[in-house]
């Protein structure tokens, strides 16, 4: 900390009152770190005072709460706000604050201030987590000093003590978070898709799409911004850009970037071409998550990682948990939980990555998302389809005649009749394509529960 509060940012926060709007993990890292640079610091949540006393327990002594509403003289009377994810750009009290000609800030756009050098930044609709993970294993087997935070679960403010003698700030950053960036500017920015999520929030696909644009808008010469060129709107993003563009492809060659041919992956730069390493060498499954190992490798390659290094990582990789993690082979059936998947292209990334015929199990919160993508995919390898949840009708009436299609009232019945629907050598896939807080708290949870329904079967 003591080098991060040499920082003429730093200095400027001393003394002055800050409003964090949320207390969840990220609004706690943000309010211990912004006592410790001295700042005058409240919280506000819109949670009564009765939910939050294991929060309000982790946080120094002269903090301020707001608790049950967000009172707006607080946001007025405020020299900055930082907002946790959670909390939408819009929110009154938000917009009330800047009215007031008070500056508006996420997270991210707060630790990047404080240190902002070598950043390798991760978004994307699908695959972040991933990605973000990968990129640090290949770091740490090169002995680089990395530390991983961001969106992946670990708030980049309460690794700011690591952060400051690291060589790499590795961060997975979500829209949520890149509505409150203004200046940030990673060194290497990585962009793996763009597909629809979040329209309940953000209200368009053309708005989501400008927000994660975002992530590489205020990079300049040096840095460097890597695409997937399999990604339609993306071809044209970085072209026009200061940074330097580089791109990722499972299925061609790239300008510059890495790429897949047959089965080696190899690097192109300057109009030459190097293999990197041979796919044999990778586990399972990182084969799996190919399109997100080569943007692994790209942005391993401009952080100067040598090919050993990545396959070292690579051959040793286990996929995280709710994302494509097989739970379990039954009497032939084998049950893969991907509970992550909460939107259509995470759900058509799964079933394009599993092998033999699939009865998927899907439905959740509806998110305001196109469900009709779904139906070329689920009739050449989904067998059928069992539907759970508020979305279920819609869902229905978008893959109505390319499967088999059942309903269940809870996720242990969709478990019981996707191994009743399941023959020996197929897959029960958990890929809901929605989000899952109508009937769980969260991702997690959801995918724990179908995890627990599998083993029960036993």
């Amino acid at each position: 900390m003591s080098v991060i509060k040499q920082s003429q940012f730093a200095r400027s926060l001393n003394g002055r009152r800050v409003v964090v709007v949320g207390l969840a993990r990220t609004g706690v890292a943000a309010a211990r770190l912004l006592v410790g640079l001295g700042a005058r610091v409240s919280v506000s949540d819109v949670k009564p005072a009765s939910e939050l006393k294991e929060a309000v327990a982790t946080l120094p002594a002269g903090v301020e709460f707001a608790f049950g509403g967000h009172p707006l003289d607080l946001f007025r009377r405020a020299h900055l706000v930082v907002t946790s994810p959670g909390v939408p750009w819009d929110a009154p009290p938000l917009a009330e604050a800047r009215q007031a000609g008070v500056e508006v800030i996420s997270e991210i756009e707060l630790v990047w201030r404080l240190l902002p050098t070598r950043w390798v930044a991760v978004t994307g609709t699908n695959g972040k987590s991933t990605t973000t993970t990968l990129i640090g294993q290949m770091a740490d087997a090169a002995g680089l000093r990395v530390v991983v935070g961001g969106n992946i679960g670990n708030p980049m403010a309460g690794l700011i003590d690591e952060a400051s003698g690291a060589d790499y700030l590795v961060a997975e950053i979500s829209t949520f978070q890149l509505e409150g960036v203004r200046d940030f500017q990673p060194s290497v920015a990585v962009v793996l898709n763009v597909t629809e999520d979040h329209l309940d929030r953000h209200g368009s696909f053309d708005a989501y799409a400008d927000i994660k644009r975002r992530i590489c808008a205020s990079q300049g010469i040096g840095d460097c911004v890597v695409l997937n060129d399999d990604d339609p709107l993306l071809l044209g993003w970085g072209r026009e850009d200061r940074s330097r563009r580089f791109a990722f492809r499972a299925a061609g060659p790239v300008d510059r970037g890495a790429f897949r041919h047959g089965e080696q992956v190899l690097w192109r730069e300057n109009g030459r071409e190097e293999p990197l390493y041979d796919l044999a060498a990778l586990s399972g499954d990182a084969r799996r998550n190919l399109e997100n190992v080569l943007a692994a490798t790209c942005a391993a390659r401009l952080m100067g990682i040598a090919p050993e290094a990545m396959v070292d990582a690579l051959g040793r990789f286990r996929g995280l948990e709710h994302r494509l993690e097989e739970v379990a082979t039954i009497d032939g059936v084998t049950f893969i939980n991907d509970s992550k998947g909460t939107n259509v292209g995470a759900t058509i990334n799964a079933l394009r990555s599993v092998e033999g015929p699939v009865i998927l199990i899907a439905g959740g919160q509806d998110k305001g998302g196109d469900f009709s993508p779904l139906s070329g995919l689920v009739a050449k390898k989904a067998r059928g389809v069992v539907l759970v949840g508020e979305s279920a009708e819609r869902l229905a009436r978008a893959l109505n005649g390319y499967a088999v299609l059942e309903r269940a009232e809870s996720l242990e019945a969709a478990v019981r009749a996707g191994f009743r629907l399941a023959k020996p050598g197929e897959v029960v896939l958990l890929s809901p394509a929605c989000a899952s807080f109508d009937m769980f708290r969260d991702f997690e949870e959801r995918g724990r529960l179908f995890k627990a329904a599998v083993r029960a079967l036993k």
